[in-house]
């Protein structure tokens, strides 16, 4: 019987339209829901320290590249400006990519892998190649330069993870660990080190085994391509002099003097005794004044040290240590494999690389040549480095929502 005000939906004769409408209208509340859903603890911990350091990062390569800056005639502000406009186009990406599905990851993975191992051959064998510090490591397209390895490690990063969790179950077999992902990743490494840059293809081959390690790969089949990777650095090292030079400048074989490769080393360490505990105040450094070369890049943390003391490194080095656990948190709440090699392998990369450029400037280790993540200018390094913790992001994202509905299910 009809009903006597005639409204939609009341007439019996249809009841498959009334009903149809609710799964519709139930999903749609539950995707809204989804979408405004408080994320978890790691994710804004993760994503605060984060831009914390890139914020704390523009603050620094204003004050160290003023000078240098001024002299190459770009004004006082030039470099300063130059990273700001990476870094506000790498937030967004960064952002972006942290609302991204991880399915999507998994699906073009190789995008960025084979477009760095591209362009990093056309850096190489073509005069789009821009060489920098005896290397051979930028691109240079429309008067706008790039480096193409920090693309092959963003792409190392993904291609790895999907390589392997595809294997899971295979992976107690040597042969399932060494082909493709070694071969690959050594050729990504290899384009590299034609390039001259030993720095970054040592932070890629420590990527590489931090994305072995995360993936469970038993420390004994690591132990092998451990050896190999070992031997082939020191016959890298051996195959250049200036690298030669540099190891026995950092054993004190030779002597050094201010005027040879010792010189960098001993105006970073005269930057950071100058600071003492307090620093001499943030704008204030002597060593920006061309004494000390790469001040806004490879040397900052002498700068910072310098400007800010004591109180300002250690500041940083927390930075870094809390960095790494919200990394760590993520890994542990991350139940599939595909998730913990990409978060494990960009911690290795972010939190190592980290580590290697402070322990140069320390004099810990002989001068590498590789920035300090999400501080030192440079556009290429800090969206790469951007777009490296927006794909942790999404994983943080992906192991909460993965949480509410298991416990949804348990409770229904």
């Amino acid at each position: 019987m009809r009903h006597p005000l005639g409204l939609p939906g009341s007439n019996p004769k249809n009841p498959a339209k009334s009903t149809s409408a609710s799964p519709a209208a139930r999903t749609a509340r539950i995707s809204l829901g989804r979408a405004f859903q408080p994320e978890s603890r790691s994710y804004f911990l993760l994503l605060g320290t984060t831009m914390f350091l890139m914020l704390f990062g523009l603050v620094m390569v204003l004050s160290a590249s003023s000078v240098s800056s001024y002299a190459g005639s770009q004004g006082a502000f030039g470099v300063f400006w130059r990273q700001a406009i990476f870094a506000a186009f790498g937030v967004p990406l960064m952002l972006i990519m942290a609302q991204t599905p991880v399915r999507v990851w998994r699906r073009f993975a190789w995008v960025p892998l084979v477009a760095g191992i591209f362009l990093q051959i056309l850096v190489l064998y073509t005069p789009l190649g821009i060489e920098s510090g005896g290397n051979r490591n930028w691109i240079g397209i429309g008067g706008f330069n790039a480096q193409p390895s920090e693309l092959i490690k963003l792409g190392l990063v993904a291609w790895l993870a999907v390589i392997l969790s595809k294997k899971e179950p295979y992976l107690n077999r040597f042969s399932h660990v060494l082909i493709p992902a070694l071969p690959v990743a050594a050729l990504g490494i290899f384009v590299v080190l034609l390039g001259g840059d030993m720095g970054t293809a040592m932070i890629m081959a420590a990527l590489v085994f931090g994305a072995l390690f995360f993936a469970g790969i038993k420390v004994r089949m690591l132990a092998i391509p451990v050896v190999i990777a070992l031997v082939l650095t020191v016959v890298i090292v051996l195959t250049r002099s200036s690298r030669i030079e540099r190891i026995q400048n950092f054993l004190g074989i030779g002597g050094g003097d201010q005027t040879g490769l010792s010189y960098q080393n001993q105006h970073a360490d005269w930057a950071m005794a100058a600071g003492g505990v307090f620093g001499v105040g943030l704008g204030n450094s002597k060593a920006k004044w061309l004494w000390l070369p790469a001040a806004d890049n490879d040397f900052i943390f002498a700068i910072i040290g310098e400007e800010l003391g004591l109180v300002g490194a250690v500041v940083v080095l927390a930075l870094f240590v809390v960095l790494a656990i919200s990394f760590l948190r993520i890994v542990r709440s991350s139940t599939e494999l595909f998730s913990r090699v990409v978060t494990g392998s960009v911690m290795v990369w972010i939190i190592g690389q980290a580590f290697v450029n402070i322990a140069v400037v320390l004099q810990v280790l002989p001068v590498l040549g590789v920035p300090l993540p999400l501080i030192s200018s440079g556009g290429s390094a800090l969206v790469t480095s951007l777009l490296a913790v927006g794909m942790v992001l999404s994983i943080a994202r992906h192991n909460s929502r993965s949480v509410d509905d298991l416990s949804k299910s348990s409770i229904r």
